[in-house]
């Protein structure tokens, strides 16, 4: 499944993070429950696969979803645009996770 948000496609909302490219880009960690979607984590990686397999806040993203993770991606090579992606999303969202 692909979408666009944020003025970006992006792959995924899948339960597994293999579904993904293990490429750079920006991944997001999604819960959701019922019809609502909220974004729990939002970050950047040379590997967005490898990033959320070994990810250092999956606590946080279980503490804060009573619902079921998803997880998308877009592919961006500059960091610095993945950077300010991440941004413009923690800027936009309630990110639950991660810093502000």
């Amino acid at each position: 499944m692909s979408f666009t948000r944020w003025g970006y496609d992006f792959d995924g909302l899948s339960s597994n993070a293999e579904t993904l490219i293990a490429k750079a880009g920006v991944y997001v960690i999604w819960c959701f429950k019922g019809n609502l979607w909220a974004v729990l984590d939002v970050g950047e990686s040379e590997n967005v696969v490898d990033r959320i397999n070994n990810h250092d806040r999956k606590d946080c993203w279980l503490k804060n979803c009573q619902g079921i993770t998803r997880y998308s991606a877009t592919y961006i090579f500059s960091q610095q645009k993945r950077l300010d992606l991440e941004n413009k999303i923690r800027s936009q969202e309630r990110v639950a996770c991660g810093e502000r």
